[in-house]
């Protein structure tokens, strides 16, 4: 590179700050995704993906009178010609077009294994097959050659419609979608309810919210269920955001001679249990089960055959069914809440609309393409009325017009004089007819239609026929003029489009909608008598009291913990981190002494790695109890156990002075009422200081504290023991350097003293 060369390249260099330039590309990146990849259009409700699948089907002729075409054909068409995406995503939403159970109205007739309800996938591509359905070609493909723009694809070689022309409103076929920063969840709506929705606002632009909803009162899902909260629907259509509740229809078989179980049937599911929200269901039957929260269950069966819903719950007879109903809808997703978002692309830009402004956008788009069908249609039929008065002027004159053309030499020559009356190169019979060809004077379009004219056309039925032709074109234009001119004859002219679409595709309500309370629904605990073991890797099981009695013993040698509860109360565990973990006794499970236990971290915030359970109570016990914390750096005190009691999952029991230091010991010494049963406490260090004092001295204090010295521990020197005792106890001994130590021969210090050095 010579000099005059990176001179002028250093010169061309353009400096921008790298924010800048990185926020104005992650906008342009995220305004692509919105605009062309995840929101549908509000003029014709449908994604770019969705639109190419439905235009590429056209230009491949697979419409419903057709045979189906291999899936594959389609989706690669697609994506080379519309849709450089990928295959897959043109699969899963074509596939989506076809189900049923997805769609309210079904847009495209799928040949093959398309899925199911139950959230079986599509089979390949390559072995299904698909169509359009009659109704995509009526409601979405009519007239699209002359009612939409075209532009070009997106390398340029071909052209696709920028919308379709669709003739239904954009929240019939509802839509999903997440984009960047924001989402869309249009519910799909019944077809007959909401074309008499858009009728209602096409005659009366200022009709309420509350009228258009007489006419579609809420969403109508697919898979049928009840919304139970009626009341909000009005609040969603004015914002166009909101949340939907939603239930699975439930039926009560009762038993017959042969069997007294009674049966409990659902045939109808809440839309977001479409795919894997069944056999999900199905757990949760299962864990219901297993916590004996329903005893009732005999038999589950799933009689579900693909697009239809069938699952039966058989009970014992006699059953609470009231009981039963709410807890399935309060524990399983029997009953789940759908939230709404009106939100659509809006003259290039997103939006969120409520239901006027979605029937505003689709009015002035159905004006939009019927002016342009009704243009296209008046011009061509002022040209066909054109040659129609060119070739009944000809019929008139017939012979003449057959000398110009036998006394021509070229087509061009007859053309020539038949428009401009150029009469030169023409040999006439006389010039009475050469006078006559003079003034003939048609146009370019008649000229081309008389040269072109059959000989049978001059029979006289054929003339007649021609003529009428002509008045129905005059009637025609007419009529068209009167549509394109006449506003009421336009609104008219839509609406009796939407009639017929209203009249061919006719829709029954699947989607029950009323207005029902939050279910209420109490829990049926049986109340026993457990016990919780703790090994020490703090894994944690419960078992019944009869188990425990039997073996006291290997318990003891197995297990570091074990504490009495009921099956209705909550469990606090005590680690070392000065943290302080509440468990429901019924959430830990059930067995037999030989059974596995399970991590208790897995049942709490618990961290299985770095902290060690010291102590277990159980709630009926914590709140009458005192208890007493001992730091590894010595810090001890009372608190009562009531100020621990929380509902909390996790709370911090107490407080370390220095950042390091941790618990080593947790215990009870007597009740809140003043009845100490430990009133000994002796602290005694490696270096063989001890230090005896009562349980009393130790300073009472609050949770968010970090207590008092117990022991002065010298340099080089640390805590290594707890003994907590009573004077009724026998003498404890322990053991330091190899000798016996008698505790209770020791005599009594002080809190926070040096203790006494054992020889």
């Amino acid at each position: 590179m010579d000099k005059n060369t990176k001179r002028a390249f250093v010169e061309n260099v353009e400096k921008t700050d790298f924010s800048e330039q990185m926020q104005k590309s992650y906008i342009d990146y995220s305004m692509s995704v919105i605009t062309q990849r995840a929101l549908p259009d509000v003029r014709d409700g449908l994604k770019p993906v969705q639109r190419h699948i439905l235009y590429d089907m056209e230009t491949l002729r697979t419409h419903s009178d057709k045979p189906h075409r291999k899936c594959a054909r389609i989706v690669g068409d697609t994506m080379g010609k519309f849709h450089p995406h990928g295959d897959s995503s043109i699969y899963e939403s074509l596939v989506n077009m076809a189900q049923p159970f997805k769609r309210r109205t079904p847009i495209v007739d799928g040949h093959g294994n398309f899925g199911s309800i139950e959230g079986d996938g599509a089979a390949a591509m390559r072995y299904t097959e698909a169509r359009l359905l009659e109704y995509a070609e009526d409601a979405y493909l009519q007239d699209i050659d002359s009612t939409v723009e075209f532009i070009p694809n997106f390398d340029g070689s071909e052209k696709e419609p920028e919308v379709l022309p669709s003739r239904v409103p954009l929240f019939v076929q509802g839509s999903e979608g997440i984009a960047v920063g924001m989402a869309t969840s249009i519910p799909s709506h019944n077809l007959t309810e909401s074309l008499e929705a858009a009728k209602a606002y096409i005659k009366n632009n200022n009709i309420s919210t509350e009228a258009l909803m007489e006419k579609m009162p809420g969403p109508d899902f697919p898979t049928g269920g009840i919304i139970v909260n009626k009341s909000v629907l009005a609040e969603i259509y004015e914002t166009g955001m909101g949340k939907i509740r939603i239930r699975a229809k439930l039926s009560v078989e009762e038993g017959t001679k042969k069997t007294d179980r009674i049966k409990l049937i659902i045939d109808e599911i809440p839309y977001t249990m479409v795919g894997n929200g069944i056999s999900a269901f199905f757990g949760e039957l299962k864990k219901l089960v297993e916590g004996k929260q329903f005893p009732e269950l005999m038999d589950l069966r799933n009689e579900s055959n693909g697009d239809d819903i069938r699952i039966i719950m058989e009970l014992k007879s006699g059953s609470d069914i009231e009981r039963i109903e709410n807890m399935l809808y309060k524990k399983t997703r029997l009953e789940d809440t759908i939230g709404v978002k009106f939100l659509a692309v809006a003259n290039k830009r997103p939006e969120v609309l409520n239901l006027k402004e979605m029937l505003k956008y689709y009015t002035e788009f159905q004006y939009e393409i019927n002016e342009k069908k009704y243009k296209a249609l008046l011009d061509k039929a002022l040209g066909k009325k054109e040659i129609q008065e060119g070739l009944i002027k000809a019929c008139d004159v017939i012979d003449l017009i057959i000398e110009i053309i036998r006394g021509s030499k070229s087509i061009k020559e007859a053309k020539d004089c038949l428009i401009n009356g150029n009469t030169e190169p023409i040999k006439f019979k006389s010039k009475k007819s050469e006078i006559e060809a003079k003034q003939l004077l048609f146009t370019s379009a008649q000229a081309a239609a008389i040269l072109e004219m059959q000989l049978s056309k001059l029979i006289g039925l054929e003339i007649i026929a021609l003529q009428n032709e002509h008045k129905e074109t005059l009637n025609r234009i007419a009529k068209y003029n009167d549509i394109l001119n006449n506003p009421d004859t336009m609104k008219k002219t839509i609406i009796a489009e939407i009639n017929r679409l209203q009249k061919k595709y006719p829709q029954k309500r699947l989607t029950k909608i009323t207005e029902e309370q939050i279910v209420e629904y109490k829990e049926k605990v049986i109340e026993q008598d457990l016990y919780v073991l703790v090994d020490r890797f703090a894994y944690v099981k419960t078992i019944d009291a009869a188990t425990y009695e039997r073996n006291k013993e290997t318990i003891y040698q197995e297990y570091v913990y074990s504490a009495f509860c009921k099956s209705t109360d909550r469990l606090y565990f005590f680690a070392d981190s000065g943290e302080r973990y509440m468990v429901k006794c019924d959430n830990i499970p059930f067995g037999k002494l030989r059974d596995k236990a399970v991590p208790l971290g897995t049942l709490s915030t618990f961290n299985q790695t770095n902290e060690t359970i010291l102590y277990v109570v159980p709630e009926m016990e914590l709140q009458g109890l005192q208890l007493v914390f001992i730091t590894k750096n010595a810090m001890i005190k009372r608190i009562f156990g009531e100020e621990l009691v929380s509902r909390k999952k996790a709370m911090s029991a107490t407080k370390f002075k220095i950042e390091s230091d941790r618990l080593i010991f947790v215990s009870d010494i007597g009740s809140i009422t003043g009845d100490i049963y430990k009133t000994n406490i002796v602290l005694h260090t490696k270096g063989g200081y001890f230090n005896r004092f009562t349980t009393e001295d130790i300073v009472l204090q609050k949770r968010n504290s970090s207590g008092t010295e117990g022991i002065k521990i010298k340099k080089n020197d640390e805590l290594e023991g707890v003994v907590l005792f009573s004077e009724r106890d026998d003498d404890p001994i322990v053991d330091y350097n190899g000798k016996e130590v008698h505790i209770k021969r020791l005599k009594f210090g002080s809190r926070g003293s040096g203790g006494i050095k054992n020889r």
